[in-house]
């Protein structure tokens, strides 16, 4: 395992060798020298140059250092290694003591030691290679000679028979060693382009970590607000309940107030009977007449009246629930909630958007409240600023964000071809790649031929349905590297969302290549969730729902 690990830390990251002149370059990584001169070849006129390792940047072509040090820690680990033994191959000519070859003749079938090799190195024609015992898998099996060239078209070895009879006759061939560093060559680009992928899905890793990261820091803070916010709404819901139970269980109350009521009445009135009987049984005149004013005494008509009215209220209430009182509190008492409960999940709406002049081609008509873009069908002769676009027929937004969560809704109904999206201040403004999404300085959502799409980088993705409704919305969430596009229909359809971490302010931008599109409206604050009646989801619903209910109850 020791002999592994070391094995790994003398492999040249290029060739994956063992290094072969070990070089370094400022940053400290080693290379093989003729590795790394290959790569900085390919780099050459690329604006620079870098570190196949760690990407590091160097303006000027790098000096290369020998690095002894590790060069003779190479040599040591390469001359300790049995592998001359381990591969059983010994020298055909030493019988009395077999000693490890070094290698083998493939035109005299023999391997030889270094003493053998000393002599039969004088003979120029002998062809060696690597100690082996399979020397028939390096001939050709039909004509039983050594492979020395590489058919292109066929992609095989051959032997020089094969090259001119046989059916490699005619074919373009190349010599073995040709052949061999020309596929060196593009194993080390193949190679080159998957380090740099591999550097490329690296960084996506790590961004998605430090994304990652951010999200579980605030997985805390978001589940403490939304339990405290769902436990304030149970507590008033429970308030609301008890509410309604109240007034279903003050019906008897009230009810029972009124026979009491009722009750005294009756006492006072027989008090009045009994005190009238006695004027009527008296036989003096003058008595009679002497009592105080009895008028009051038949005074009960309005009182009456009163009675009545409550008495049939009381009657004709069906001796059930009472519909409209209790949908009454339902409907008043969750609109309470929706009011009162502090939702404190809010996005921070978007100014007020206004489009900047300065920056609209010179195909397009800005409004005059800064809010609507139309394609001219002519030369607006804007003056030249360096903001306007030149080639597109594009406009950004004055505003900029640069935190926060932010959204904005543009009205497309006026225009059969239009993009929207955000883009970086820094977004060029001439040329093909100045298009919103034709960068990766912008995000875009596409209509051209009745296809929608989103596009970022040059890179499209059509999108499998079509905006149903006239209104689109862009969400940005700043810190969370989010940009998302909605389509305004009912229900609400998620079109696409964008992620990345932001570099720079973003602003709004809106093309047309036809008729008009318009920014709708401008910001304030707007509840996340869609807000609390969302959340609720709708309370206009749940006083219906509770409604019905009721009226399931009393079978209306």
């Amino acid at each position: 395992m020791a002999s592994a690990n070391l094995i790994a830390e003398l492999e040249c990251s290029v060739c994956l060798n063992i290094y072969t002149d070990p070089v370094n370059l400022r940053c400290g990584h080693n290379f093989c020298r003729v590795c790394i001169d290959r790569v900085l070849d390919t780099q050459r006129g690329s604006g620079g140059y870098s570190c196949p390792e760690c990407r590091e940047k160097f303006p000027d072509r790098p000096a290369l250092q020998r690095n002894i040090t590790l060069r003779n820690i190479v040599e040591n680990f390469q001359s300790a290694q049995p592998n001359q033994e381990e591969s059983g191959v010994f020298c055909t000519h030493c019988v009395d003591s077999p000693v490890p070859a070094v290698r083998s003749c493939l035109l005299c079938e023999v391997s030889l030691c270094d003493k053998h090799l000393r002599v039969h190195k004088k003979s120029p024609e002998h062809i060696l290679c690597d100690p082996t015992f399979s020397m028939e898998s390096r001939k050709c099996s039909v004509h039983k000679k050594i492979l020395e060239y590489y058919c292109t078209e066929d992609y095989t070895c051959i032997c020089i028979s094969c090259s001119m009879t046989g059916g490699h006759k005619g074919h373009k061939i190349k010599s073995l060693i040709e052949a061999y560093k020309k596929k060196k060559e593009t194993l080390s680009n193949v190679l080159q382009k998957l380090l740099t992928k591999r550097e490329e899905t690296e960084e996506r890793v790590q961004s998605l970590q430090e994304h990652r990261r951010r999200v579980e820091e605030g997985e805390a803070d978001d589940t403490e607000r939304v339990t405290v916010l769902f436990r304030d709404l149970k507590r008033r819901l429970e308030d609301l309940e008890k509410r309604v139970l109240r007034e279903i269980s003050g019906r008897a109350e009230r009810i029972s107030i009124s026979i009491r009521d009722l009750e005294i009445k009756k006492e006072e009135l027989s008090r009045k009977m009994r005190h009238i009987e006695e004027l009527c049984n008296m036989t003096d005149p003058l008595t009679v007449l002497q009592e105080s004013d009895t008028g009051d005494l038949c005074d009960t008509e309005d009182g009456d009246n009163e009675d009545r009215e409550r008495r049939e209220k009381l009657l004709h209430d069906g001796g059930g629930l009472d519909v409209a009182g209790i949908s009454h509190t339902l409907s008043t008492g969750l609109s309470d909630i929706i009011t009162e409960v502090n939702v404190d999940f809010y996005v921070q709406g978007a100014a007020d958007i206004l489009l900047d002049v300065n920056t609209a081609n010179n195909d397009l008509h800005i409004s005059d409240d800064r809010k609507t873009v139309s394609w001219a069908h002519g030369n607006q002769n804007h003056p030249e600023t360096p903001e306007r676009f030149q080639d597109y027929p594009q406009v950004l937004s004055s505003q900029s964000f640069s935190s926060g969560r932010h959204y904005w809704e543009v009205d497309v109904g006026g225009s059969e071809s239009w993009r929207v999206g955000m883009c970086y201040p820094s977004i060029d403004r001439r040329g093909g790649q100045s298009g919103i999404g034709n960068n990766n300085k912008s995000w875009g959502l596409d209509r051209e031929d009745d296809q929608y799409k989103v596009i970022h980088d040059r890179k499209v993705i059509l999108l499998p349905t079509k905006i149903s409704s006239n209104r689109v919305r862009i969400y940005l969430d700043y810190e969370a590297g989010r940009i998302s596009f909605y389509d305004l229909c009912d229900p609400i359809l998620h079109l696409h969302t964008f992620t990345t971490t932001f570099t720079e302010p973003l602003h709004a931008g809106l093309g047309v290549w036809r008729g008009c599109i318009k920014i709708c409206g401008g910001g304030g604050q707007e509840k996340s969730i869609q807000g609390l009646v969302t959340l609720l989801g709708g309370w206009m619903e749940l006083v219906e729902y509770a409604t019905n209910k009721i009226k399931q109850w009393v079978g209306l």
